[in-house]
């Protein structure tokens, strides 16, 4: 499920109170989080308010979602005393949405929300992991990459299948309602997201087609050569 920019750049106050419950939804979710221990690796989160950033670039697009991990970054590492995070966790989080902004618009739906959460999740750790490193000058902590990678994979499952199940369990007219938009307009341009997928797919399976049927020929005309 995917609204195209052209019907998500209306200014609304539904659009800024969607924003704000997404904002706040991601914060609680964030803070609470933090009060458990972390799992395995040194401040290693399943990062479950991943979800509404996610959800943000489905559904309202890329600046909006880049305002939620601002404020819920800046915030969260505010009411938690840990400001020291900010910087790696910001960076982080910003690299995570603009490869998921990419994914979505280039490669879904020919790849599943789970596996575009998946990316997403390993490029945060992998991030995060090497901004500290960078900061604070400790290059040992760059062994810790094959297992921060092994749990974004996990991460990004769980946080994907959240997404997946709301996108699917939330009805059309919900969203619309909120974007501001008819439903219509909303099923319209899922079509249309859906059948320039569906062309794409078609066009390079014509063109690997024509390449082995070239090389045929060729191989042909080689043989009857000799």
């Amino acid at each position: 499920m995917m609204i195209t920019q052209k019907h998500t750049t209306k200014f609304t106050a539904r659009r800024v109170a969607m924003l704000s419950v997404l904002c706040a939804m991601g914060l609680i979710t964030f803070m609470i989080e933090s009060l458990f221990p972390p799992l395995f690796l040194p401040g290693a989160k399943m990062g479950l308010s991943n979800i509404f950033s996610m959800l943000t670039v489905f559904l309202l697009g890329v600046p909006d979602a880049i305002v939620l991990v601002a404020v819920r970054t800046v915030l969260g590492s505010m009411f938690t005393g840990n400001m020291s995070t900010l910087i790696y966790s910001l960076t982080a989080g910003l690299v995570s949405v603009l490869a998921t902004s990419a994914m979505v618009e280039f490669l879904y739906p020919k790849i599943s929300v789970i596996a575009v959460s998946v990316v997403a999740a390993v490029l945060h750790n992998l991030t995060q992991n090497v901004v500290f490193c960078l900061v604070s000058n400790t290059p040992e902590m760059f062994a810790y990459m094959p297992w921060l990678a092994l749990l974004g994979v996990v991460a990004g499952i769980i946080v994907g299948f959240a997404v997946w199940f709301i996108l699917r369990a939330v009805p059309l007219k919900v969203f619309a309602s909120v974007l501001g938009v008819s439903q219509q307009q909303f099923a319209s341009a899922q079509k249309e997201k859906q059948d320039t997928s569906v062309e794409s797919a078609q066009t390079q399976e014509e063109d690997s087609s024509s390449a082995e049927d070239s090389v045929s020929d060729d191989a042909h005309s080689q043989k009857t050569e000799d």
